[in-house]
Formats: structure tokens, C-alpha cells, sequence
């Protein structure tokens, strides 16, 4: 099979259960980007923590900002990359394939970018290790699962949540599950595997990308983008070739924003904060030292802006380095064998100045004590609800407790009389992982009588 080939066929305008396009107005792939941005589960974002704990007066990164900011570099890199497969790796007559690369790739990869953080649970990372925990330390809960089940709960994973979001057919909805196309879906799932399948040595295989629930849901994906199976037992397919510029496009976003918050809210020096961004600045091929500097000079009666121009400057050098990148990889065929993500792979000076960043951060921001409290927060929280929750839908005969408490569960997580107890679960954390951090905190207080709903609140 031809390069050429095999660009052309990994993807497609079909999307789960092959529902068909009525607009005239916009591509599939528009679509896509239109159906997640106007979701509830997207909106939610909006209260969920990224890194730091939201300040209120000072306005730091969310889950949403955070998401709308990669689908812009997403976009970038996707526009850059797919001139390129457009002219090298495409036959000049196939117009259709010619027509997706130039036109619609930055929107899969910008709707891809979108999605990525739809499926995190609320007070950041720290929300999912708190899900794993709960299961963790009830080993007794385990004689009602399968090993793969049970895998699935012990390594609660965001990206497997996010697959299931937005591939999931859900009942009781109009429109079920968010519709997407198989091509965005497959451009969103960087660790391909099921969860019985993790390898913390292997990169693509660090997590996994889709609870078993979702594993016919997956195959139809990866069958129809042509993805390389691997392994059967356990299920390892090899990484879409999209998927490393949606990935990119997170990794550059995470080191630069977090660090020009950490500068905003003074837990990082301004001037050392620019420093470093100044230094990935002068990388970029196109660096103008003079009108960077004059630029720079202008600003310096507001350091904030300072900052926003250099983090602007910079991630621009960044998607620049990754895109040089990514052609290596096409260029060398590497791209369908799991190559490194494009951030592990950029010049020896970048890559140097970005392990300084993640080092320091890991030190000054990750480990900062309103992170820290956030994550000790979210811990109680998360799982405090699942110690309510779980019980009850799990009991054979529910006392008047666990009765009331799935009377709480909106109806789509209700559990139905033929669902198994791993079914009934994943619905619980449906219910749970789609929570804010405001709203998870609130229904916490309320059920252990710390405060009382008022009147309609629920």
C-alpha cells in the first residue's frame, strides 16, 4: 500500500451509526466542531479546575479556556501539516482527499482539541486519581466485575471519559451522544488500548483512551480510519497520525499557560517568567531580535502584557518546530508506527528550555499550596459522592437511604432493571465526573448535612 494510499483512507465523513448529513451550510467536520462547543458537557468546563484553583479577580486558566486555547494552535498546526500532505502525499487527481487536507483537517484537529478535556472530572487531575482511589481501597466492591471492569475503574482515566462522551449513543436525549464524525473521534485518542493494556514505559500506552464499554464503539472507529491493529488480547491499535497534532497543540498550550498564570498570580517573578519565554522566542527561524525587543519596550509600563506577548511569540515558535516535526515523520513513514510526540522529537535548544519550564514548574506551581489544597479538596469530594452513590445503586434491595439517593441521579443515569453492576457504575460516574468543582462541592456539603439546598436548587 502507497503513502498515498493510505493518507487517503484514514478518514472519513461518517460518523457513528452512519447518521446522515443534513446541512448544506457547513462541512462534517464544522459540524463537529459546532456540536461539542454547543454542549452542555463542553460548557461545563467553564467551572472546572485546569491547574490552579479559580481566584475570581484574577482570571487564570479553566478546563474551557484551556480547551479553546489548543483547538487555536490545533487548528494551526492541522492548517500547516495538511498543506503539506496535500502536495506530497496525495495524488494530484484525487480531488476529494486534496479537498480534505487543505480545507477540513484544521477543523478535525481543532474539534479534537475541543473534546480532549470534555471527559475530566472536577478539581483537575487530581479528580480522577480520587475516582481510582475509591476503588482502590473497596477491593470488596470486586466480585461484581470482570478484570477488564475492574481495571476500568482502578485507572479512571479523562480520555477514556471524553471517548464516551462524545461517541457514547445515549438514551433519553434527543440528539444521542454528540454525533461526531469517526475522523475526529480517532484524532482524539492518544493512548489507543484498553485499560488491561497499560504500559507506563510506552508512550502510547502511558493510559488508555476507551472503557469497555465503549470497545465496539472503538473498533468501528478504528476500522473505519484504518488504524493498525497491534494486539488483540489486550486490544493495542497503533496512534492515528492526527492524533500527534492534537497532542502537540496540548502540550505546547499546558508549558506555556501555566506558566504565564503562575506569573500572573506572582507565585513566579514576572521577569523570570518572561525570561524563559524570551528564550523560546529567539528559537523561532524567523526571530527579529530588534522589532522583539521594541515591541517588548513599549509594553513595559504593563508586565501582564509583556508576558502575553512573549507567550503569543513563543507558542508560534513551538508550532513551528512541532509542524517541522510532524513532516519528519511523514516524510520518513514513522507517523504509523508510534513515533514520539512532536514535543519530544523539536530542536536540542527548545527541547532543553522546555524541560527547564516543567521542572520549574513541577517545583513552583504544581506543588504551590493552593494546587495542592485543590487537589486534597477534590479528593474528599469525588470521593465522598462515590461512597454514597455507589452502594446504592450497586444494593440488591436499596434501603430508604440509597432509594432516595438514586431518586437524586438525573434519568440518564438512572439505572435500568437489566443493567449490570458494572453498567449501573459507569452511569454513577457519568453522573459524577460530569460534575463542576462548584456543584460537586455543593451536593458533597449537602448529603452530609454540612449545608442545605434552598428551595428549586438541585
Amino acid at each position: 500500500m502507497s503513502t498515498s494510499q493510505d493518507w487517503s483512507k484514514i478518514f472519513t465523513g461518517r460518523r457513528l451509526g452512519d447518521e446522515e448529513n443534513s446541512s448544506t451550510l457547513r462541512s462534517e467536520y464544522e459540524r463537529d466542531y459546532d456540536r461539542i462547543i454547543f454542549s452542555s458537557a463542553f460548557r461545563r468546563l467553564q467551572n472546572k479546575t485546569q491547574v490552579f484553583p479559580l481566584p475570581g479577580h484574577i482570571f487564570v486558566h479553566n478546563r474551557l479556556t484551556h480547551s479553546l486555547e489548543v483547538a487555536s494552535v490545533g487548528r494551526s498546526l492541522a492548517r500547516y501539516a495538511g498543506q503539506y500532505i496535500a502536495r506530497h502525499c496525495i495524488d494530484a487527481f484525487d480531488t476529494p482527499s486534496q479537498e480534505f487536507y487543505r480545507f477540513s483537517l484544521p477543523s478535525v484537529i481543532a474539534s479534537a482539541c475541543l473534546a480532549h478535556d470534555i471527559g475530566n472530572p472536577a478539581f483537575g487531575h487530581s479528580g480522577e486519581k480520587a475516582i481510582s482511589q475509591y476503588f482502590l481501597q473497596n477491593q470488596a466492591l470486586k466480585v461484581h466485575f470482570s478484570e477488564k471492569e475492574w481495571a476500568d475503574f482502578t485507572n479512571f482515566e479523562g480520555n477514556a471519559n471524553a471517548f464516551r462522551i462524545v461517541a457514547q449513543r445515549r438514551p433519553h436525549r434527543i440528539q444521542q451522544g454528540l454525533g461526531i464524525t469517526m475522523t475526529t473521534l480517532a484524532a482524539m485518542i492518544k493512548y489507543p488500548c484498553e485499560s488491561v493494556a497499560i504500559d507506563k514505559s510506552t508512550a502510547y500506552r502511558k493510559k488508555y483512551n476507551f472503557f469497555q464499554s465503549e470497545v465496539v464503539l472503538f473498533e468501528e472507529v478504528a476500522n473505519a480510519t484504518h488504524m493498525q491493529l497491534i494486539s488483540r488480547e489486550p486490544l493495542v491499535y497503533a496512534r492515528h497520525p492526527f492524533v500527534y497534532l492534537v497532542e502537540a497543540a496540548d502540550d505546547i498550550c499546558y508549558a506555556i499557560m501555566d506558566w504565564e498564570d503562575a506569573a500572573r498570580l506572582k507565585i513566579l517573578p514576572h521577569d523570570y517568567a518572561a525570561e524563559f519565554l524570551l528564550a523560546l522566542v529567539k528559537t523561532d527561524p524567523e526571530y527579529n531580535a530588534s522589532k522583539t525587543e521594541k515591541i517588548f519596550q513599549t509594553l513595559r509600563s504593563d508586565p501582564n502584557e509583556q508576558l502575553a506577548y512573549l507567550r503569543a511569540k513563543s507558542i508560534n515558535a513551538l508550532v513551528k518546530h512541532c509542524a517541522e516535526v510532524f513532516v519528519n515523520y511523514v516524510q520518513s513513514g514513522a507517523i504509523f508506527n508510534n513515533p514520539k510526540p512532536l514535543v519530544k522529537k523539536v530542536p536540542t535548544e527548545v527541547s532543553k528550555i522546555l524541560n527547564e519550564i516543567k521542572e520549574l514548574s513541577i517545583q513552583k506551581i504544581y506543588n504551590h499550596d493552593s494546587v495542592v489544597k485543590i487537589e486534597l479538596a477534590g479528593y474528599r469530594v469525588l470521593r465522598g459522592l462515590l461512597e454514597d452513590f455507589v452502594p446504592a445503586v450497586l444494593a440488591a434491595v436499596p434501603n430508604a437511604a440509597e432509594e432516595k439517593l438514586i431518586q437524586l441521579l438525573p434519568i440518564q443515569y438512572k439505572p435500568e432493571p437489566t443493567d449490570s453492576a458494572y453498567h449501573r457504575v459507569m452511569k454513577v460516574l457519568d453522573f459524577v465526573s460530569g460534575m463542576t468543582d462548584l456543584y460537586a462541592l455543593e451536593l458533597y456539603r449537602n448529603l452530609r448535612g454540612i449545608s442545605m439546598p434552598g428551595y428549586g436548587m438541585h
